[in-house]
């Protein structure tokens, strides 16, 4: 019998063969869905190891009496503690006058400061004339000056707003003044031989490429102005972070100073992450480095 008169008896006796698909089934979305969230989940709890890790040993030094707790509430109480003061309104009132200043002053400044970086880092002239003025200002601490400003300005709100600008002018207009200054020679020249106009010269070359010293500066400048502000509040405000904190401790309702502290954190990594998608957004042309 014959190879081909042979396969009619193999598909009796095995059966009929499946057809078969040169595709797989694709998966379903819910399932890739739920996978890209477990990755992110196992991604995020690696990175915060460390910092569940402190929050457990806080919560459990006190209640084990390895701390006193008087001094050093659990996590638990601090959190509960700033529940009521959310639940009373005093929470919003602090975090809207804190918000308020640090952002009048933060944006204040930058717009102001890095304009006059920029001039100073482009025109020689100009940064020799300015340079010993702004040595002198920048080795100044802002927090030395705090008594000044109130003298001046009062213990209102343009004292306060006053005191983030000029913590915020130094680092802006440093690394403003040295990102303008470090732009590559050979783009400037490529760019002039091409018969770029100065503004041209100074929008597509220059700026592009200070941009990342640039944020820097800003990054620098948004922890300045939050740690100045908080002392400020502390010496003469009715609300406030700085104002919650200090009262706090003299009342010494030590969960609420704790909630106050962890309050200026988050704030703190809340403008850092803004400040770093707006640097994404900024320089998509950059790159990304990779490992």
């Amino acid at each position: 019998m014959s190879s081909l008169e042979m396969l009619p008896l193999l598909e009796v006796a095995h059966g009929p063969r499946e057809p078969r698909t040169s595709v797989e089934s694709p998966a379903s979305p819910v399932v890739d869905r739920i996978h890209a969230a477990a990755r992110g989940l196992a991604a995020f709890g690696h990175r915060s190891l460390l910092l569940i890790a402190l929050f457990a040993a806080w919560e459990a030094a006190p209640r084990l009496g390895l701390i006193d707790a008087v001094f050093l509430p659990p996590f638990s109480e601090v959190i509960a503690a700033g529940w009521q003061l959310a639940q009373t309104g005093e929470l919003y009132d602090d975090v809207s006058a804190s918000l308020l200043r640090a952002l009048s002053g933060f944006l204040i400044s930058v717009a102001l400061i890095v304009p006059l970086g920029a001039a100073v880092g482009w025109y020689t002239r100009l940064g020799d004339l300015v340079n010993q003025f702004i040595e002198i200002c920048r080795n100044t601490a802002p927090l030395a000056l705090l008594p000044v400003f109130i003298l001046l300005l009062g213990i209102g709100e343009l004292s306060k707003i006053t005191m983030v600008i000029y913590s915020c002018a130094w680092p802006l207009l440093l690394n403003t003044v040295a990102a303008v200054k470090q732009v590559d020679p050979l783009l400037i020249k490529s760019a002039r031989t091409m018969g770029a106009t100065p503004q041209q010269l100074f929008r597509k070359v220059i700026v592009p490429a200070a941009l990342p010293t640039i944020f820097v500066g800003i990054r620098l400048a948004s922890a300045s102005a939050m740690l100045v502000l908080v002392a400020s509040e502390m010496v003469g405000a009715k609300a406030g972070l700085g104002y919650l904190i200090i009262n706090s401790q003299y009342s010494f309702l030590i969960p609420q100073m704790y909630f106050g502290i962890l309050g200026i954190t988050v704030i703190g990594l809340a403008f850092n992450a803004i400040l770093e998608a707006l640097e994404r957004r900024f320089m998509r042309w950059k790159a990304p480095v990779t490992a």
